[in-house]
């Protein structure tokens, strides 16, 4: 895999975004290279413990790509909920969590392509695009900026919850 080449792709695409819509709405952007896949991810502080690295634990939206999945051609993303317990702030059940978001989620379903949600409660949901080779910067944008829509999903749950 040519990390560097889609690293650079990715940087592009975070460049594209209304980074305003973002940072008004305390959304951090993330793009490097973990777990052998090139990613952008996005979280807020408050979805992760403050003295943890960002995107290691707590809540995240995830876009990437990585040799299996550009064998099949395929732009991947999901969003995570890793050591939920953990987090400091929140009295928090994983399990409860990912089905109270996956119901509110339902009317969203069909704005999000091939995403499904039969995961554990690690990955609340996940899909995938096919990806154009001549335009991934752009799916990488318009995949992030989609998620503008549904984040308050996961501040209203964590609000309930809140210690």
């Amino acid at each position: 895999m040519q990390f560097h080449h889609y690293r650079n792709l990715f940087h592009k695409g975070e460049k594209g975004l209304d980074i305003r819509h973002f940072a008004e709405n305390k959304l951090e952007i993330k793009t490097g290279i973990w777990l052998d896949s090139v990613v952008l991810k996005i979280q807020k502080q408050l979805w992760r413990n403050s003295d943890a690295d960002a995107f290691q634990s707590g809540i995240f939206f995830s876009v990437w790509v990585n040799g299996e999945s550009l064998s099949k051609n395929k732009l991947y993303y999901n969003i995570h909920a890793l050591k939920l317990r953990e987090l400091k702030s929140y009295r928090l059940k994983s399990r409860e969590f990912a089905e109270a978001f996956r119901e509110r989620f339902k009317p969203f379903e069909t704005e999000w392509p091939n995403v499904g949600t039969g995961f554990g409660p690690l990955t609340l949901m996940e899909g995938w695009v096919e990806i154009d080779s001549t335009n991934l910067e752009k799916q990488v944008q318009q995949l992030s900026s989609s998620f503008l829509s549904i984040y308050p999903i996961i501040d209203e749950l964590l609000l309930a919850v809140k210690k």
